[in-house]
């Protein structure tokens, strides 16, 4: 059964209230032209279990890493065990492992799901799209089941919340800075536990959102806190500073604006680097250097989806532009489709492999090659 239409017609607290009561078991879909955004929720009998967004696309593993609760070589022996046909769930077998304990899994399973139903309770408009059926496997790694009434209720207040918080964090991406000495209270300060993890976070680098995902905190804890510290005179709050070089403006040339992005991106300023894209794209849609540059922005967002469709454009502007051929197989084969990626790797061996300044990455290539082609071998054999 399939249950669909505009959030203008059936507000979306409506709709997480009509799963609820009906307990439904399925996917809802959320998909915001606005914002460029989608989300998705995954029901079991009423209940939310897992949620992921677009703009903060992190699986149960992907997400234990980022936050330093895994190690990556632990969650690889992980998902080993259930390639070898264990059944169990991967947060399950994580805890027998001892890399994490069982309450600190379920909090950061919790954490995901509200961050992401929250932020979907604010969107005004969108189109929902709810599918019954079974879900899949990982939708419930991390056995967790939240009561939907307790999260439509906890949402709304937070909502009344940031209608506060905004008056100084207008979104998470102001940054947090500790004010000059001349400035600075000379009284003891007494803080909280959490409120010390945060000001400790704070460099004047980074964003609130840059301290949730260092302290693995949700981005609405961080921002509260913040607020409380700025209010009380600890810290002073700005605009990000831009790693390309202040008001993108000044850049007449879709070339010095690339060159300005690519910077930003190995800067790891990724704000940065997709807005000196952006504009070097509104200046001229079918320069293929942009296109390339979207496509590296995310691949380092983990979206490789997205990736794959810029490095192909890019390639439909320019088809021996040699690094899109290498860039492209990556986002392939990212997606699991490595006879694809052999074949886009092989064409930039052949097309630009030679050149002195390419020579490092030669090898790695090749070894990636082989190492597609021999996981392709392995996966069809699973089919024989």
């Amino acid at each position: 059964m399939a249950i669909e239409g505009p959030l203008k017609e059936l507000g979306i607290h409506d709709v997480f209230q009509l799963l609820d009561v009906s307990r439904k078991t399925g996917v809802l879909r959320i998909t915001s032209k606005i914002r460029q955004n989608q989300g998705t929720v995954y029901f079991d009998g009423g209940a939310v279990v897992y949620a992921e967004i677009q703009s903060n696309p992190h699986r149960l593993g992907e997400l234990l890493v980022r936050t330093g609760k895994v190690g990556e070589a632990d969650l690889s022996r992980a998902r080993e065990i259930q390639q070898r046909g264990d059944r169990r769930r991967l947060g399950e077998i994580l805890v027998e492992m001892g890399v994490i304990t069982e309450r600190e899994l379920e909090r950061q399973v919790r954490q995901q799901i509200e961050e992401v139903v929250f932020e979907m309770m604010s969107w005004q408009e969108g189109y929902f799209s709810f599918i019954e059926g079974p879900l899949p496997a990982f939708a419930g790694d991390g056995a967790v089941r939240l009561p939907t009434e307790a999260l439509l209720m906890e949402g709304a207040r937070r909502i009344d919340e940031w209608s506060r918080i905004e008056s100084k964090i207008p979104h998470l991406d102001m940054v947090p800075a500790l004010p000059p000495a001349e400035q600075a209270s000379e009284g003891l300060l007494d803080l909280l536990p959490s409120e010390w993890e945060v000001l400790a976070a704070i460099d004047g680098e980074r964003s609130i959102r840059g301290i949730a995902a260092l302290l693995g905190r949700t981005e609405f804890d961080v921002a509260k806190i913040v607020f409380g510290l700025s209010t009380a005179g600890i810290v002073m709050l700005a605009e990000r500073r831009r790693a390309v070089g202040g008001d993108l403006a000044q850049f007449q040339d879709v070339g010095e604006l690339v060159r300005q992005g690519a910077s930003a991106l190995a800067a790891e300023d990724l704000e940065g680097a997709r807005a000196a894209a952006q504009a070097a794209v509104d200046r001229n849609a079918h320069d293929p250097a942009a296109q390339v540059l979207l496509g590296r922005i995310a691949l380092a967002e983990r979206r490789e989806a997205e990736a794959e469709e810029h490095f192909r454009r890019a390639l439909r502007l320019d088809a021996m532009l040699v690094d899109a051929h290498r860039l492209l197989g990556q986002a392939v084969a990212l997606q699991g489709r490595f006879a694809e990626a052999v074949e886009w790797w092989q064409r930039w061996l052949q097309l630009g492999a030679g050149s002195p300044d390419r020579s490092a990455q030669v090898d790695r290539i090749q070894e990636a090659v082989h190492a597609a082609q021999t996981l392709e071998m392995l996966l069809r054999g699973f089919h024989d």
